[in-house]
């Protein structure tokens, strides 16, 4: 069959594209068929038991529902077991090692992915098994690990998710919490799990699981509390709907309080500026809502300092003197919106000789540096409070919040990249431009049924690079972004990936399965187009 084009839905305009190299015109002709077609769903319809005639939803009664609802609990759980041994039995059938095997990658190695005593297995294998159930790497490697613990660290709880009686999830909780222990004590914790787990609700479980933990091994759970006192970070959460993002901090005890000071200190200044504005006390945001813009506050260090510089006491004579306070007295805030009610804490305290000295600095030079890379279309610049923007590592905005965004900040505009213009070059490596061009095209890792979402990726040659090849086989026509993990497991672990225009991807596992990545996801292909 001779091959034909590919028209792009997201470049209308530009025109054709001339198919990528070496990639068969059979599989481009035929990825329009894809699994979905003639399946047959079973919604609308239940059965009393597993394997009953089910009935229509319509035809149920209060009864019928309570039965059916009791039936497709077992039913779940009963899958959930089957996915649980099928992942186990893929790591038995990937557990030799790859040294002694001629078929393996020479980059695969064994790995120990469960507690101590479970069998170890191909490092590579992960990755077809997490295509085929359309869910990423990590999620399948947990899965793995998981039911390796309990087959053979906590058979007791094993055998009673196994026979229905308890959630899976619970017993996967309790395998991650007791992971560490020494095969010679884990049993401790499987005996106690296994007489509760079928009556108990899962907290009650989890908090027995954690106290049989700490009994079986005492002194490593000391050393692990030694070592969590010393994990300290501080980590920021996935984008809501509303825009809104967690930020959870592990710092010392004192830098809290001096953290917690400067957020209460701000927000009484916020709230001070909304009563000398006079705004009604009904239409005022809350303490926790002016607390939380407090702390907003605190990654704009300029315009903190000035905030603080202007409603610092030497700034406002006319407020009566603190007296004095006896040794370890503390301070005792007033009444809100009274700046006169309380002294200044030592947390937010100016020494003279440096409030002098900021006084006489630019906060524009205190400014932080960040990028953020905001996709928006024209029509959105015309209709801001309809349309929507896309924020890199942040989500989609209305494009009438990016002010809430950007709003602080000093916004240099980048020139608009032309995603037409195809770019290649001689070179393995990719040039900052090519790079560019290939993340805005592809909008991300294009790995099937990836959730890597940062920038931080490496970029892949769909068609292998190779040094005796003909000029130009870098470029928009042959890259695909993917993290390292994904990377490793495509060059070495005998998959095959043809980029059959601007924004997707066609990827053939080992075992012959197909997976279309582009602007719509990861689509499972039909297996046709081995035959």
């Amino acid at each position: 069959m001779a091959r034909r084009p590919l028209l792009l839905p997201d470049f209308s305009g530009v025109g054709e594209v001339p198919p990528v190299r070496d990639v068969p015109g059979a599989l481009v002709s035929t990825l329009g068929l894809m699994t979905g077609a003639g399946t047959t769903s079973l919604a609308g319809s239940w059965g009393d038991e597993p394997g009953e005639p089910r009935v229509p939803l319509d035809d149920l009664d209060a009864a019928g529902v309570l039965a059916a609802a009791k039936a497709e609990l077992r039913v779940r759980r009963a899958a959930e077991v089957a996915e649980l041994e099928l992942a186990a039995r893929w790591a038995l059938l990937h557990g030799g090692d790859p040294a002694e095997d001629p078929t393996a990658s020479r980059m695969d190695r064994l790995v120990c992915l469960g507690g101590e005593g479970t069998p170890w297995v191909r490092d590579l294998c992960i990755g077809e098994l997490a295509l085929v159930r359309g869910c990423g790497w990590s999620t399948q490697r947990s899965a793995v690990a998981d039911v390796l613990d309990l087959q053979h660290r906590l058979p007791l709880t094993w055998a009673r998710v196994r026979a229905g009686e308890a959630e899976a999830w619970v017993a996967r909780r309790v395998a991650v919490a007791s992971r560490h222990l020494g095969a010679d004590v884990v049993g401790v914790v499987d005996a106690a799990v296994a007489r509760i787990i079928a009556g108990e609700s899962p907290a009650r479980v989890l908090e027995v699981a954690a106290a049989k933990v700490i009994e079986a091994d005492p002194e490593a759970h000391a050393h692990r509390v030694a070592l969590e006192r010393a994990r300290r970070y501080v980590a920021v959460g996935r984008s809501d709907e509303a825009g809104l993002r967690h930020v959870i901090a592990r710092v010392q005890a004192g830098d809290a309080v001096y953290v917690e000071a400067m957020v209460e200190r701000v927000a009484e200044i916020l709230r001070e500026r909304l009563c000398a504005a006079g705004v009604p006390a009904d239409e005022r945001p809350t303490h926790d809502q002016l607390r939380s813009e407090a702390f907003g506050w605190l990654a704009r260090p300029a315009g903190l300092l000035t905030l603080l510089l202007e409603h610092h006491p030497d700034n406002h004579p006319d407020q009566p003197d603190q007296p004095d306070k006896e040794p370890g007295e503390t301070d005792e805030p007033g009444e809100p919106g009274d700046p006169g009610g309380r002294s200044v804490s030592r947390a937010l305290a100016f020494p003279a000789d440096l409030l002098a000295a900021l006084r006489c600095v630019d906060p524009a030079q205190l400014r932080p540096t960040a990028r953020v890379h905001v996709h928006v279309t024209a029509q959105g610049l015309v209709d801001a409070e309809a349309s929507v923007a896309r924020v890199e590592e942040l989500g989609p905005l209305l494009v009438a919040r990016l002010a809430e965004l950007l709003g602080h900040a000093h916004v240099e505009l980048q020139p608009v990249v032309n995603l037409a213009e195809e770019v290649r070059g001689t070179a393995y490596e990719h040039t900052d431009r090519l790079k560019e061009r290939v993340w805005l095209r592809a909008g991300g890792e294009r790995f099937p049924w990836s959730r890597h979402q940062g920038r931080r990726v490496d970029h892949d040659h769909p068609q292998p690079w190779s040094a005796t090849g003909p000029p130009g086989q870098t470029g928009t026509h042959n890259s695909q972004p993917l993290c390292r993990r994904h990377h490793r497991w495509k060059t070495h672990a005998g998959v095959r990936v043809w980029q059959v225009d601007r924004v997707r991807w066609l990827w053939r596992t080992p075992h012959g399965h197909w997976f279309l990545v582009g602007p719509d996801g990861t689509v499972p292909v039909t297996d046709t187009l081995d035959s």
